[in-house]
């Protein structure tokens, strides 16, 4: 009797658990069609860097209504750019997840590379640099044989 009782609460505990993992809100679930919208915009929460179409935050108070937005316009026979429009119009160019290539919005697609090229430039400079053969200065006439001289009293203190 014993083992069946225990049995009982184990269950009644599993099964009180199960409960609380169910999904609270039916509609959570994102489509294909509002993820791909969703990727082109930022979401704006402040907490995190991600999409809209891929923000994984319970309950984020951006990522949520905007997800409901943008099916609300997808029904209303909207394209992905005019839902796009439609966010940037409200909130601006930090609407977008990636900035468009245009103005001075494109100074973030061309200087990565140039500072890459102009780093490696630079390091190619002060290796060539770095290898070129120091010359000495030509002694002044009569002098390369003092010098010999004292080179040859230095190294008979060796001997």
């Amino acid at each position: 009797m014993r083992v069946k009782l225990n049995r009982w609460k184990t269950s009644l505990a599993i099964l009180f658990v199960a409960t609380l993992c169910v999904a609270q809100s039916p509609t959570a679930f994102i489509t294909t069609d509002i993820r791909r919208a969703g990727d082109k915009l930022a979401c704006l929460c402040g907490a995190c860097k991600n999409t809209v179409g891929t923000c994984q935050m319970l309950g984020c108070h951006y990522a949520a209504p905007a997800r409901e937005k943008i099916a609300e316009l997808q029904k209303a026979g909207l394209d992905d750019e005019k839902v796009a429009a439609f966010f940037v119009k409200r909130e601006g160019l930090k609407a977008f997840a990636v900035p468009p290539a245009e103005g001075f919005n494109a100074m973030s697609w061309i200087m990565p590379p140039v500072a890459i090229l102009l780093g490696l430039g630079g390091i190619a400079w002060w290796i060539r640099r770095s290898r070129k053969p120091v010359l000495v200065d030509e002694l002044p006439a009569g002098s390369a044989d003092r010098v010999r001289a004292e080179l040859d009293q230095e190294m008979a203190k060796f001997d």
